[in-house]
């Protein structure tokens, strides 16, 4: 069975719980939707289970599952799954994602009850030739009745450059240079790689500028894309003039970065000052770095008041 790639796993799950906002045009492009983006989105838990699978010797093991992403505008809720390759076991993961999802939606009363199942959909980063368009589940009842569940699947090496810019659709472009995998690793021509790298980072800071990113959005969309490719390209020759493109390499969010040294300076300067109150404190990170009142806030309660 093929395991998902923690870096492409990781990068997913960073751009969702700090940009959730991000995934607003992901939801309108894959589901025909045209939410504003400025819609409230809300992050649901993602609950796991234990599941048995086989390894290359053929045992079993027992390791748990957890659904990617579920997220809830207004009365809809959406499941997105971010997946490296198929791996036989998708479609009966959904299955088991979209019941455990159901049921917290789920209304009853005696001898009937009513479970409404998410929308869903599978983004596959790479393509095999097993790759398949849709996901489908069936579900069989005893009296012979067959319900089809199925939505299209996401495969990122049908999408240009250009697409995915124009519907900003950011989430994706982290994943866009994986297309390039074989040249990058066999340290053959990156010269596409390097092209379709310039049109991002100039696109994004075009968006940036025009208003469309924020700046912890752009710095951590870069910082994104230099994940994958020092992944990608563990250490080779390739991996240097790739990152450089954007912008060194990344280890923390370059955001996370500049809040937390933000944070340290400001605590210098005010020299520990006996008294001052957390609220004054955020004021003033706040202030000086240009961020949020929640990342001012998140930063201060995993630092404490020490200088970092």
């Amino acid at each position: 069975m093929q395991k998902k790639t923690p870096d492409y796993d990781n990068v997913f799950k960073t751009m969702k719980s700090k940009h959730k906002r991000l995934f607003i045009s992901v939801i309108n492009d894959v589901f025909g939707k045209e939410y504003p983006l400025d819609t409230k989105v809300e992050v649901l838990p993602s609950e796991g289970y234990l599941t048995e699978s086989e390894t290359a010797d053929g045992s079993k093991e027992i390791e748990e599952q957890i659904s990617d992403f579920l997220i809830k505008i207004g009365s809809e809720i959406y499941l997105l799954e971010c997946q490296s390759y198929d791996d036989g076991s998708m479609a009966i993961r959904i299955a088991e994602y979209a019941f455990i999802v159901a049921r917290q939606f789920a209304t009853w009363d005696i001898g009937h009850a009513t479970i409404p199942m998410p929308r869903f959909s599978v983004i596959y980063v790479k393509r095999t030739a097993r790759t398949p368009k849709n996901t489908e589940i069936t579900f069989t009842f005893p009296d012979g009745q067959e319900v089809n569940y199925e939505s299209p699947n996401v495969i990122l090496e049908e999408f240009t450059k250009e697409y995915i810019v124009e519907k900003k659709l950011f989430p994706y472009i982290p994943f866009y240079i994986a297309r390039y995998e074989k040249d990058m690793i066999s340290e053959g021509s990156i010269e596409n790689a390097v092209r379709d790298l310039k049109y991002f980072r100039d696109e994004l800071i075009c968006l940036y500028e025009a208003g469309e990113l924020t700046e912890n959005e752009l710095i951590d969309l870069k910082g994104f894309i230099n994940t994958i490719i020092t992944h990608i390209t563990n250490g080779n020759k390739n991996e240097e003039r790739l990152v450089n493109i954007m912008g060194g390499t990344v280890i923390e969010t370059e955001s996370e970065r500049l809040i937390r040294q933000g944070k340290a300076q400001l605590l210098i300067e005010l020299g520990q000052e006996e008294g001052i109150d957390d609220a004054a404190l955020l004021k003033r990170i706040q202030e000086r770095i240009g961020v949020s009142l929640e990342q001012a806030t998140a930063y201060l309660e995993r630092y404490g008041k020490q200088p970092v």
